[in-house]
């Protein structure tokens, strides 16, 4: 089951899949070094700026976070950033998607990109796209978006602070 996210009884499970995704993101697509600082930024005050800024997130679009069920456990997360976020990229922005590994091949991240499908089209924005950030080492993640007709548009750069 697809549904919105609700901060006061999806906390903890969000968080906990977002500390995967940010480990996998970490450890997947870069060396050690890159795997290290991940590992290191997931501590507890992330864990609390990232779930407050979720629940503003909410509170501003309450179905910008969806949360994948099944049965008593929440097994996955999308979470397109609200639609007042938009005028930085005058589009909807997928920001992330996960699923827990148990649950991958099972159909989930296509439910997931259904309803994140649904969310973008709803937003009111000055260029009608959904763009994201995939890795280029995430071939799995790429062969996903592909299947959705994601093209490579502009490209992103970046500079070490």
């Amino acid at each position: 089951m697809i549904r919105a996210y609700t901060p006061e009884t999806d906390s903890n499970a969000l968080w906990e899949l977002k500390r995967q995704f940010e480990l996998e993101l970490g450890g997947n697509t870069g060396g050690e070094e890159k795997s290290t600082k991940y590992r290191d930024k997931v501590d507890e005050v992330y864990r609390d700026r990232y779930l407050d800024w979720a629940e503003r997130c909410v509170e501003s679009d309450p179905g910008c976070i969806s949360i994948a069920e099944e049965g008593d456990s929440v097994v996955g997360y999308a979470f397109v950033l609200p639609e007042n976020l938009a005028m930085i990229w005058d589009a909807a922005v997928l920001n992330e998607i996960f699923i827990a590994k148990s649950h991958r091949g099972t159909g989930i991240a296509d439910d997931l990109m259904q309803r994140v499908l649904g969310t973008a089209k709803e937003q009111d924005l000055p260029l009608d796209r959904l763009l994201l950030d995939v890795d280029s080492d995430n071939g799995r993640a790429q062969a996903f978006y592909n299947r959705y007709g994601f093209e490579k548009w502009g490209d992103l750069v970046a500079q070490s602070l």
